[in-house]
C-alpha cells in the first residue's frame, strides 16, 4: 500500500501516511522550496496560543508544527490517526526539553522573564472522532490534513464541538491560484513534478500521486468558508499565501 484513493479511507490514507513519515518533513520542505516555515509561522500568529490556553494540532503528523503554539507557554496536543507519523513525532521530540522543541529560545540560557515553552503531547486519534471532551480546547488548527478527511464537514463539527465558546479555528489548507490560467499549468506541476520530485527522496514517493490529485479537488477558499460557516463557526475570514497555493481560515466559536 503506497497511495489512497479519492474516497479516502481512513485506513488506506492512515497507512500511506504511515510509510511518508520517515521523510515527511523533508519533503515538505524540498517540494515547497522552504515555503513551509513561512507557513508554519502564519499559522502560529493566528492561533496566538497563550500561556496557560490548550491547543489541539490535528492532523499534527510528527509534531513540527504543534511545537511552535507552545512558544509562550500553550499545551499543545498533537493528534494524528498516523501512528508512524506520531511515533516518528516523538522520537524526533519526546525526549527533549520543551524549550529545546520549541527553539524559542535558542542556545544558552534562558532570558530573564522569557516565557517558558509549554509542553508537545502525542496522542492518536480521528478527525470524525476526536478523543476529547466539549469545549476542551481555547484553539483548534489543523494543516494540511482537512483534505484528507473522508468527511471535512464532519470533521469541522467535531472541531466545533471540542472548542470552548469564545475559541478559535485555524485551517491551513492548499489552494487555488485566482488566475484559472494559472490554476491550470499549477495543477499540472502538481500531478508531474510534484511525484517525480517526491520518488527521488521518498522511497514512498508515489503517495503524492494521491496527494496532488487531493489538492486538486480541494474546493475554493469561498466553497470552504462557507463550509466553516456551516458547522456553527462565526467570523470566517480567510488569507492567501504565495499567490494562494495555500490558504488560511480563520474562525472563532461564539462565547456563551
Amino acid at each position: 500500500m503506497t497511495r489512497a484513493n479519492l474516497d479516502k479511507r481512513p485506513g488506506d490514507v492512515a497507512a500511506m501516511f504511515d510509510r511518508v513519515a520517515p521523510r515527511y518533513d523533508l519533503l515538505n520542505d524540498v517540494l515547497s522550496l522552504g515555503q513551509d516555515r513561512w507557513w508554519r509561522k502564519v499559522v502560529a500568529k493566528a492561533v496566538g496560543a497563550r500561556a496557560g490556553e490548550r491547543v489541539l494540532d490535528l492532523a499534527a503528523g510528527t509534531g513540527t508544527s504543534s511545537v511552535t503554539f507552545t512558544a509562550r507557554g500553550a499545551a499543545c496536543v498533537a493528534c494524528d490517526f498516523s501512528l508512524g507519523m506520531l511515533r516518528a513525532g516523538v522520537e524526533r521530540l519526546g525526549t527533549q526539553e520543551p524549550r529545546a522543541r520549541s527553539g524559542a529560545a535558542g542556545p544558552g540560557p534562558a532570558r530573564p522573564g522569557a516565557a517558558q515553552p509549554g509542553p508537545v503531547r502525542f496522542v492518536a486519534g480521528d478527525a470524525l472522532r476526536l478523543p476529547f471532551g466539549d469545549r476542551a480546547f481555547d484553539a483548534v488548527t489543523i494543516s494540511f490534513g482537512l483534505r484528507n478527511v473522508a468527511d471535512p464537514d464532519a470533521a469541522l463539527a467535531e472541531m466545533f464541538r471540542v472548542t470552548r465558546p469564545g475559541g478559535r479555528l485555524v485551517i491551513c489548507e492548499f489552494g487555488h491560484l485566482p488566475s484559472p490560467r494559472l490554476d491550470a499549468i499549477y495543477g499540472r506541476y502538481l500531478m508531474t513534478a510534484l511525484p517525480a520530485v517526491a520518488r527521488r527522496i521518498s522511497p514512498a514517493g508515489d503517495a503524492y500521486e494521491y496527494l496532488a490529485e487531493s489538492i486538486r479537488d480541494w474546493p475554493s477558499r469561498e466553497e470552504l468558508a462557507e463550509r466553516i460557516g456551516g458547522a456553527g463557526w462565526s467570523a470566517v475570514r480567510w488569507r492567501d499565501l504565495t499567490l494562494g497555493v495555500v490558504t488560511v481560515h480563520t474562525a472563532r466559536r461564539r462565547a456563551g
